[in-house]
């Protein structure tokens, strides 16, 4: 997993409360094997007004001046629903590295932790001026010092402290594992053959 460290980016507002898994990528789309591919179909329902994939030109996501943004702004409840890893991996594959809303899901948030994105809660005062932003403005967001910069202000986030270790670091659950490396294969060393089988 990469390190999240400090990132900059723009900004998309999606505003809606209640954006659950199967909105972020529907059920059709699970049967894909491999977590890359999956940003093709992120919003599949919104962003597309046919099966042929002819973009919405209303949706957002479509807007051409949206189209590089990596900082997804949301309203309450973001990833409710089910416990499909599948719509964190089309959100990263998308190109998302900081979705900020309201409240999330409690699975997904840790889906998207797990995957390398920072899900930041932050009440509706401060998501509806970063909505306000231009589609060119940068927003800097800085997990050591736990802060969101942007040209409306700076923002605190609070995050656990676990979780925040894993992201600076980039440790995903086998690079922890690796960490002690030496120390599983001196046990492996020491066990009796016959467990060796």
């Amino acid at each position: 997993m990469e390190k999240f460290t400090v990132y900059t980016g723009t900004t998309v507002p999606l505003m809606n409360d209640n954006i659950d898994t199967d909105q972020i990528l529907p059920k059709q789309f699970l049967k894909l094997i491999d977590k890359k591919g999956f940003g093709k179909y992120l919003m599949y329902a919104w962003r597309y007004l046919d099966d042929n994939y002819t973009e919405d030109p209303d949706f957002v996501f479509n807007r051409p001046e949206y189209r590089k943004a990596s900082i997804l702004i949301s309203g309450d409840n973001f990833g409710a629903g089910s416990s499909r890893e599948h719509a964190a991996w089309a959100l990263a594959d998308y190109g998302f590295k900081v979705v900020i809303a309201g409240s999330f899901g409690d699975i997904h948030y840790n889906n998207e932790l797990n995957n390398g994105m920072l899900p930041i809660v932050q009440p509706r005062e401060v998501r509806e001026k970063l909505a306000q932003l231009k589609p060119t403005d940068q927003v800097t967001v800085d997990l050591e010092q736990q802060k969101i910069i942007s040209s409306v202000g700076e923002f605190t986030f609070e995050i656990d402290s676990e979780w925040k270790h894993k992201l600076l670091n980039g440790l995903d659950d086998i690079g922890i594992t690796l960490q002690y490396e030496d120390l599983i294969a001196a046990y492996e060393k020491q066990r009796p053959a016959y467990w060796q089988d």
